[in-house]
């Protein structure tokens, strides 16, 4: 069982790119990230097409995230992070798949800081560790995957000096993401990738592409139960070089049949 994500940066302007990708990879769930799309405007049909079954969460113009799954429906248990009710925007969404509760989240970037959209996106944090705290004491295997907006070390990126000033990388942000980690769930792709090293985003600025000036912010973060079913985790990063690519490329990881 193959479990993706991919921040798609707008479903409707990269859906040659994301059938393309599902086609030629049949991951068996696909989590998306920034589908920039009102509900209504969401193109399932487009997945159905090829045997994907959809569920989503969007936001005109903003945020939204989705669940595609291959021959099978996704069961829907939680829209929205839970913790704040005035929190509106399309950010997390979770579901049943062959067993496996998945959440996909699109967590807050957090610049510019200081200011409100940093303070949001630690209080977002704080938020997603009492989901996942909740989701770790149902002992199920379950996988919390998307764009993290956190570049967890300096062997994360290409040069560190360059991110320092970011949001993505501030001790606040850093120390969020290792409190999830502390929780008792595994890094998959750090898991099998001990030395760093792996990109997952490039900038459309600077030639960032062309001079690998990457670094990783899209991760997948697994309880025990599904942990000792990993068995391989990969990034094709291949499709970060087509034409009208997204600025991030799939990331995945395979379990093993229990």
């Amino acid at each position: 069982m193959r479990i993706a994500t991919y921040n798609i940066n707008g479903v409707k302007a990269r859906l040659p790119r994301l059938l393309e990708w599902l086609d030629e990879t049949r991951p068996k769930v696909a989590c998306l990230q920034e589908v920039k799309s009102q509900d209504a405007g969401f193109p399932a049909e487009e997945f159905e097409k090829i045997g994907y079954k959809a569920i989503w969460h969007g936001q005109k113009s903003f945020n939204g995230v989705a669940i595609l799954a291959d021959g099978v429906e996704p069961v829907e248990t939680q829209r929205g992070l839970p913790g704040d009710p005035e929190d509106e925007q399309a950010r997390y969404l979770e579901a049943d798949v062959n067993g496996v509760r998945i959440a996909c989240i699109y967590l807050p970037n957090g610049n510019p800081l200081p200011g409100p959209k940093f303070d949001y996106k630690i209080a977002w944090m704080k938020r997603l560790r009492a989901r996942m705290q909740q989701l770790s004491a149902l002992e199920i295997p379950c996988a919390i995957v998307g764009d993290y907006n956190v570049i967890p070390e300096n062997d994360d990126v290409w040069a560190p000096k360059a991110m320092e000033s970011d949001a993505l990388m501030q001790p606040e942000s850093r120390d969020a993401y290792a409190r999830l980690l502390a929780d008792g769930w595994t890094d998959a792709v750090r898991t099998l990738n001990p030395r760093g090293g792996v990109w997952t985003y490039w900038d459309y600025q600077a030639g960032a592409w062309q001079r690998d000036h990457g670094f990783r912010i899209d991760h997948l973060l697994l309880t025990p139960e599904l942990a000792d079913r990993m068995t391989a985790v990969g990034v094709d990063r291949e499709y970060r070089g087509r034409e009208k690519a997204s600025d991030h490329t799939p990331v995945w990881v395979e379990i093993s049949t229990p």
